[in-house]
């Protein structure tokens, strides 16, 4: 495995983001992306004003492509990094907090100069060492991402949907959906947030709406609420009026109070 840092601008990374996950070389960069392995660890560094790394992932699978993609690719109508790959988000920063909870040292800064480069796996793990320190409020509350999935999905079956989790799309997989026949698209799209990236989510949910209609709920902290407002009324205006946002704890309570009533009508053979 080989570790990587991919240096571009603030909105170059918003738009990888927005398109799937997708990053582009440029064909004198070839050396390096014929290099590039499936599993590899890329490491997400934004230029000033950020200056620092604000999350890490893994390589999924590269290709090459001759259709325009990014927006300055757009505007020229030419291909300006054909050589792309996709990765998986391991960890990234929510974008209102890059500048401030970004990840840097002295080594990495005099790194910058190249846009893609392999780099020494040991400064990789002390950068993934550092996103993984606890926070305080982390270590108060552990919230389990997979327990929440759980809920939704037996709640969708209770409410007789067909309820799955990880369900693929072409920009990777929603967490939770819902539908009401085998064939059918989803009805509900979820997705939940514990300590994750808020954008790469609201990404996801904006695309099931646009594909399918679906509704879209965010499912994340309350603490979270007005990250998720501030991302509505910019980058995801479209769907500011349909997105729901749901705490996580309502989650929990919902689910128990439904399982409940279940059960008291069981009790009373009704």
């Amino acid at each position: 495995m080989n570790c990587w840092m991919a240096v571009g601008t603030l909105e170059n990374w918003k738009e990888a983001f927005e398109k799937g996950n997708i990053w582009g070389l440029r064909e004198r960069q070839r050396r390096h992306w014929n290099a590039l392995q499936e599993g590899d660890v890329v490491m997400y560094y934004v230029m000033r004003p950020v200056a620092g790394i604000i999350g890490y992932g893994t390589v999924t699978t590269k290709f090459r492509q001759t259709q325009p993609l990014w927006s300055e690719e757009l505007s020229k109508n030419e291909v300006i990094w054909p050589l792309r790959f996709e990765f998986d988000v391991e960890h990234c920063v929510p974008p209102d907090k890059w500048e401030t909870d970004k990840i840097t040292s002295e080594l990495l800064r005099y790194k910058t100069g190249i846009g893609f480069q392999q780099i020494d796996s040991s400064l990789a793990q002390e950068v993934i060492s550092k996103f993984k320190e606890p926070h305080a409020e982390e270590l108060e509350e552990p919230i389990s991402h997979k327990e929440i999935k759980q809920k939704l999905i037996e709640i969708g079956k209770l409410q007789d949907y067909i309820a799955e989790g990880e369900y693929p799309f072409d920009l990777g997989r929603l967490d939770v959906v819902w539908r009401r026949v085998e064939r059918s698209v989803p009805t509900y799209a979820f997705e939940v947030c514990v300590k994750g990236d808020l954008y790469h989510d609201l990404s996801k949910l904006k695309h099931a709406f646009d594909l399918w209609n679906s509704r879209i709920f965010i499912v994340a902290s309350q603490a979270d609420y007005d990250k998720v407002r501030t991302l509505l009324s910019g980058s995801f205006h479209e769907i500011q009026e349909r997105l729901n946002f749901i705490d996580l704890e309502r989650i929990k309570d919902l689910y128990d109070r439904k399982r409940a009533f279940l059960d008291l009508e069981k009790e009373l053979g009704i």
